[in-house]
């Protein structure tokens, strides 16, 4: 069992997977990070200087409160991540497309259909 668990988990794409997974994560801290210290606090002083992080709804007088400042963040967190993969994958896209445009070379003919091509030109020929 431990032999199968070891042949599954070297595959190709297990492991592909798996630094996919670890990158993804890297890059969706820096998004993060890049949407609340970046681009929300100039925002938030085009808006009279809010901090989107303050802007919660309270319901009642339970103390109940709605967090659509963290929503709003989120929201923009997700797009820039939507941009990015969408460009990432256009790149690949594009790539991929100029692989397919390129002519391909005609196959070499094989001994066998060389020899019969000598053969026949020197029947053509005697």
């Amino acid at each position: 069992m431990l032999k199968e668990f070891k042949e599954f988990a070297m595959r190709g794409n297990v492991v592909d997977m798996a630094v996919g997974i670890i990158i993804g994560a890297a890059f969706g801290k820096i998004v993060s990070s890049l949407v609340s210290d970046v681009i929300m606090p100039p925002v938030g002083v085009a808006m009279g200087g809010i901090s989107f992080n303050d802007l919660v709804f309270t319901i009642g007088e339970s103390g109940v409160t709605v967090n659509y400042g963290v929503f709003i963040d989120t929201i923009i967190n997700f797009l820039i991540v939507a941009i990015a993969v969408f460009m990432l994958i256009k790149g690949l896209n594009s790539m991929k497309k100029k692989e397919e445009e390129k002519p391909a070379e005609p196959a070499k003919p094989s001994a066998e259909e060389t020899l019969l091509t000598e053969i026949r030109d020197l029947l053509a020929k005697g």
